[in-house]
């Protein structure tokens, strides 16, 4: 009993502590992103410019290259800085990543961008993009190299809350037979909330 009220207490503190939560999904595949705004926690980090998270990614071999393959699903630990420039309603970020699957498992680095489009009128919209590279030193098991970029269009109908339309394209190249293996590309469409 002392372990279940223990592993709710802790769920519930991070629930609150959370700075995002995104759900993302097409027809066969799931995504769920958790980031933590370190600077809730810290005085001495700004807030809004120091995130951990945590990506799993639950594919179906239909959005892979080889669909002979066995496909199991991706988590990854990551961490991000990023700031604004200026009052232009542009924000760029550098991050690092941990990635995992089954047989493969790398640390990619990357930039991620976001704009506000400049729309007064209207709901908030939001263009995202980012892109990661791991080459062969940064990659581990069978993994020779890792690259992913991502593209997105958000639109905040409710405050804190987004509707999000993108697409991701994650590459691992092999050493084996499998060579170039496009782990997942795809459409996907989902939730984003802030707190």
């Amino acid at each position: 009993m002392l372990k279940k009220v223990t592993l709710i207490a802790l769920l519930s503190v991070s629930s609150f502590a959370m700075h995002s939560a995104e759900v993302n999904i097409n027809d066969t595949d799931l995504e769920i992103n958790a980031k933590i705004d370190l600077g809730q926690f810290n005085e001495n980090i700004m807030p809004n410019t120091t995130f951990f998270g945590f990506r799993m990614v639950d594919s179906d071999k239909v959005h892979s290259s080889h669909k002979s393959y066995k496909h199991d699903p991706y988590y990854e630990l990551n961490f991000l800085m990023k700031r604004a420039v200026s009052d232009s309603g542009f924000s760029i970020g550098m991050g690092v990543k941990w990635n995992y699957t089954t047989d493969f498992s790398s640390i990619p680095l990357g930039l991620e961008g976001t704009y506000k489009i400049p729309v007064t009128n209207f709901v908030p919209m939001y263009l995202n993009a980012e892109a990661y590279y791991g080459p062969k030193i940064l990659s581990f098991g069978d993994a020779n190299r890792y690259y992913e970029f991502r593209l997105s269009y958000d639109i905040e109908l409710i405050k804190n809350g987004r509707v999000t339309l993108g697409y991701r394209s994650m590459h691992t190249n092999y050493q084996d037979a499998r060579g170039d293996y496009v782990y997942n590309h795809a459409l996907y469409g989902g939730f984003k909330f802030f707190f």
